[in-house]
């Protein structure tokens, strides 16, 4: 039943983003599933103990390799899918309680959950250079077996 409720609600705050940010709506679907797949990866390796930070990376690239299927798929860009399927990684309760820590005077604290913040998006952006640099590196290969026509 909790992996329902993960699977529902990772879906919904992804397409809830979406409608904020005026994605086209048939590509909402597109991004609701992106959304669920990223979190549902983060959710399982934090699960098996590997760490936050390696479930956000791993996460990261679930969402940019759909990202890149979508987009062709759909043929619309990959932003309109990465964005909104970020939502369920975005460490938004390490950063409240970062600002909420310095504020009541424990800086200690505030710079443990910086600390975690900078290292978690870190880790999204690693995740999402991961997918970008194999996609291009497919496409080169890819272009280079691909047969040359000469006009002669």
């Amino acid at each position: 039943m909790e992996v329902v409720i993960h699977c529902l609600f990772s879906y919904l705050s992804t397409v809830t983003f979406g409608l904020v940010t005026n994605v086209p709506r048939k590509a909402l679907n597109a991004c609701g599933i992106t959304g669920t797949v990223g979190w549902m990866i983060y959710w399982s390796t934090k699960n098996l103990e590997a760490g936050g930070i390696f479930a956000n990376f791993l996460g990261a690239i679930g969402i940019g390799l759909l990202s890149i299927y979508f987009s062709r798929r759909k043929k619309m860009p990959m932003t309109i899918f990465n964005i909104p399927s970020l939502v369920p990684l975005v460490p938004g309760g390490p950063a409240y309680q970062a600002v909420r820590s310095v504020v009541l005077g424990d800086y200690v604290g505030g710079a443990h959950f910086i600390i975690k913040v900078i290292m978690t998006a870190g880790a999204i952006a690693a995740g999402f250079m991961v997918t970008g640099i194999a996609e291009r590196l497919l496409k080169n290969i890819l272009d280079k077996n691909k047969p040359t026509i000469k006009n002669q």
